[in-house]
């Protein structure tokens, strides 16, 4: 009965993808999406993560938002590894565009090119777009 039941909830493990398009101060869109994507992993289901436009800047390291009077939450990101989130993906175009390397990140990602991208999502179950 066990490996039956073992089955079953293999069979409702989803694949999300959460995709961060926005800057990571000025509204809520970004903190809002990390609270989400913690809240899927406690539920156990394979979340990946996805950076795209001005969302790059949400993994940018030394982020100072004391002038905007808002907390800077980018270390959060560090915390995704102990909730088992660890398929970051940063989109290779977006950062060129914006001046930055994979250096200029916090944490480590895997840095993709539009189209491996596109791939990526076509391959989720669940794609939120924030």
């Amino acid at each position: 009965m066990s490996e039956a039941m073992d089955l079953e909830q293999e069979g409702d493990i989803k694949r999300f993808m959460f995709v961060n398009r926005k800057a990571p101060h000025g509204s809520i869109y970004a903190l809002e999406a990390l609270e989400v994507v913690l809240i899927a992993a406690a539920f156990d289901q394979d979340v990946s993560l996805a950076f795209l436009d001005d969302g790059v800047f949400q993994l940018r390291q030394d982020q100072n938002a004391k002038a905007i009077d808002m907390k800077n939450f980018a270390p959060t990101f560090r915390a995704l590894e102990d909730y088992d989130i660890e398929k970051l993906y940063v989109e290779q175009e977006s950062l060129a565009e914006r001046g930055l390397t994979e250096a200029d990140l916090i944490v480590p990602v895997e840095v993709v090119d539009r189209a491996r991208m596109g791939t990526l999502m076509a391959d989720q179950d669940v794609v939120l777009s924030f």
